[in-house]
């Protein structure tokens, strides 16, 4: 690191915070809004650790080559596969591999991740960069996932695999307990193939577009049926963006192939498939 990169972490962990514009961050200092998320945390961690937990990229290269969060990301991702995973094969004995496997992902994935970071306020904390900062970063879906897997990192830095443990645990515990009943869930892309044969709405085809440097890409899927758009996802690769969307889908084509049963029901029609409202509301094809 260089001389003038120390520097500028030294002054970044002692100056005043800015105010961000999510409900989190009415602390007037650094260090008192780093209270605020160790409370919420529970846990009171070393604060450059800290600090460089909640640096994103953007910020870094925008003071001076700061340390940024990426290696904590990275040492995070894994403790956070390793409870998981422990989790699901010590409360799963029966299932196979294959299946374990849908499970984890049902709960690591980056919508996951971001709405427990939602629930932290955790992105009113993020240093970010000006150009990130204006165009809504603090609530982007893949920088709040990042943050949320580095901050897991610096607590088992911190405080040791146990602690760390604790705070999956605490985190992601409901979302572990719920993936066992997702039963469509455990594989969006087929569960939407079949649901929309049973519809009679065709072959349901993926149109994926990337964004981000070669490190750190960002997927974005729409999942369409005929050539109608009903469910967008996004995900750290594109097999995650695909099975978001898919999900999106599935759930927008049954909640409206249930509505229109019931009203079938009611009116005393026969039931067959036919119009499903796309996502947006919209029948119009592209």
């Amino acid at each position: 690191m260089t001389r003038q990169a120390r520097k500028a972490e030294r002054e970044l962990v002692n100056a005043p915070k800015k105010k961000a514009p999510r409900s989190g961050a009415s602390a007037d200092t650094a260090a008192s809004s780093h209270t605020l998320l160790e409370g919420r945390l529970g846990y009171h961690l070393e604060s450059a650790l800290l600090v460089r937990a909640l640096t994103h990229r953007s910020y870094a290269y925008e003071n001076g080559g700061l340390p940024t969060n990426e290696r904590l990301e990275f040492l995070g991702d894994s403790v956070l596969g390793l409870v998981v995973t422990d989790t699901l094969y010590r409360t799963h004995p029966d299932l196979p591999e294959g299946q374990l496997a849908k499970l984890r992902a049902a709960v690591v994935n980056s919508r996951a991740l971001a709405e427990v970071s939602r629930g932290l306020d955790l992105g009113a904390f993020i240093r970010l960069g000006r150009g990130e900062e204006g165009t809504g970063g603090r609530d982007k879906a893949s920088i709040l996932a990042d943050t949320l897997e580095a901050v897991i990192g610096a607590v088992y830095l911190d405080q040791g695999l146990d602690k760390a443990a604790e705070l999956v645990h605490r985190l992601f515990d409901p979302l572990i307990e719920k993936s066992a009943e997702l039963g469509a869930g455990l594989d969006w892309k087929t569960s939407l193939q079949e649901l929309t044969a049973m519809e009679g709405l065709g072959v349901p085809e993926y149109l994926v577009t990337e964004e981000g440097p070669d490190h750190e890409k960002t997927f974005t899927a729409a999942a369409r049926v005929g050539g109608v758009s009903y469910g967008t996802g996004t995900g750290r690769s594109k097999k995650e963006a695909e099975q978001q969307a898919a999900e999106s889908a599935w759930r927008a084509i049954r909640a409206a192939a249930d509505a229109r049963a019931a009203e079938q029901a009611a009116a005393g029609e026969v039931l067959s498939p036919g119009d499903v409202v796309p996502e947006g509301g919209s029948a119009s094809t592209a």
